[in-house]
């Protein structure tokens, strides 16, 4: 059998030699048998995998507080003009659709662009227009008018296997094109607090800053991935865990980007946790993972399917659910009106129940998807004794909203000077380019001004 490591010990000497006498002395082959080497695949992929670009302006205000006329007697002569800085980003992308000019990317890779400037391989810049992105999955698409466009292959990702070996192609660092490689270490990991909704393939590839948007490809040069996160250790560098959007996923998304500019996402309508062995021993059921139902909304998908509070979700469309998070990426990639089958145990009894599920008003909400600086809080319109406002149910200890002062049991009752009182009025005030945000909160029996920034 022909072994690799006489070649690796013969690499380890040669890197100690200058470069010139590296490239000279290197063989193509040892013994009759060629060299490995990924050079073919990235041949093939490399043209696909675009550099992006961007700039933007935000505006950003000295003090919000001297927008009221209380405090602003205080501050006369200060001045309260905002000031418009200008924000660049660099990334990547990937070339799906040469014929149509659609290239994928990272949503937080153009958010707030104003321009987007597309550089291929090549050298040649195009000028891009954002045809629609999703936040909650780091999603956008792209359009560039050009006839020299090379896409790339997709795989089919739900195929995927721990140990596949991968390589990532992107742009850190604005210095250009790069290619790592690695293997698949894990596959599905949710729950992160990366995006609203996660599916990552982790790889051990490097996955640096401006990698953002890249591709992640198999060994046949096919589309598996799209680059964008890592965690790297006290923000120092790399440490060989990076995530990729499944290409499956970025399917799902961009066909909705193209149809409707956005993603239209309907809800099923349950309030779930995670089933954790004591609430399996509560339930005296023999299961390690699956979805525990805590509530059901009434006039939801679910109620109408037929879904109680107590009921074990173990499956969905023939696949098991391990998570809540997972349960909620399943249901999160369905269309209003599409149809979800549902596996349950209910009295220690399986049952097959299908919900159709409903484009509904969002009644509760996650601080992180409205601003950065919300996260860690659970925000809910409440409709109690038939008067509408908005209460703070959550706050995390520690998180950006915790550390802002705000607590469980605020009630939202302003933001930026402006009366909110349904979620749609809240989102639509809060601006994630916002540098600061001045929130009017009743706490109890007293009022109070809170200023995020």
């Amino acid at each position: 059998m022909f072994s690799l490591r006489p070649i690796l010990i013969f690499l380890l000497t040669a890197v100690t030699l200058s470069s010139g006498s590296v490239i000279a002395s290197l063989p193509v082959s040892v013994n009759g048998e060629a060299l490995p080497t990924l050079a073919p695949i990235v041949e093939r992929t490399r043209p696909a995998v675009v550099n992006i670009a961007t700039k933007g302006h935000v505006d950003v205000q000295n003090n919000p507080l001297l927008n009221d006329p209380f405090f602003r007697r205080f501050f006369e002569g200060l001045g309260n003009m905002p000031q418009r800085h200008e924000t660049k980003s660099l990334g990547s992308g990937v070339v799906i659709d040469a014929d149509r000019g659609f290239i994928v990317t990272n949503h937080h890779v153009v958010e707030g662009a104003d321009e987007i400037q597309i550089t291929l391989h090549d050298g040649k810049q195009y000028e891009a227009t954002l045809v629609g992105s999703d936040p909650e999955a780091d999603v956008a698409l792209l359009k560039v008018k050009a006839d020299n466009l090379t896409d790339i292959a997709m795989a089919n990702s739900d195929k995927l296997r721990v140990g596949d070996f991968v390589v990532a192609i992107g742009n850190p660092f604005g210095l250009g094109q790069t290619v790592t490689s690695g293997i698949i270490s894990a596959l599905g990991r949710t729950g992160l607090g990366i995006e609203g909704y996660e599916d990552f393939i982790q790889t051990d590839a490097s996955i640096n800053p401006g990698n953002s948007g890249g591709a992640l490809v198999n060994l046949k040069g096919e589309l598996i991935g799209i680059n964008t996160a890592i965690i790297a250790a006290g923000g120092q560098g790399n440490v060989g865990i990076g995530f990729a959007i499944p290409i499956n996923m970025v399917r799902q998304i961009v066909d909705q980007l193209i149809e409707f500019g956005e993603v239209r996402r309907g809800m099923l309508g349950v309030i779930m946790q995670n089933l954790t062995p004591e609430l399996a021993n509560a339930f005296g059921l023999d299961l390690h993972q699956g979805v525990v139902i805590s509530k059901v909304i009434e006039d939801s998908a679910a109620e109408e399917a037929g879904l109680e509070a107590g009921d074990v979700v173990v499956a969905i469309n023939g696949e098991p659910i391990k998570s809540a998070s997972a349960m909620r990426n399943a249901v999160g990639m369905l269309r209003v009106g599409e149809k979800m089958k549902m596996e349950v145990i209910r009295d220690n009894k399986r049952k097959s129940l299908t919900a159709v599920i409903k484009d509904q008003a969002e009644e509760v909400v996650e601080g992180k998807k409205v601003h950065a600086r919300l996260a860690g809080a659970t925000i809910e319109q409440s409709n109690e004794g038939g008067d509408v406002y908005l209460v703070v149910t959550e706050v995390e200890q520690g998180s950006p909203a915790w550390n802002s002062s705000l607590r469980k049991g605020d009630i939202i009752l302003s933001v930026n000077r402006r009366a909110v009182k349904t979620l749609e009025d809240f989102k639509k005030v809060v601006g994630n380019k916002d540098r600061q945000i001045l929130l009017n909160i009743q706490r109890g029996r007293s009022a109070l001004f809170i200023l995020i920034q």
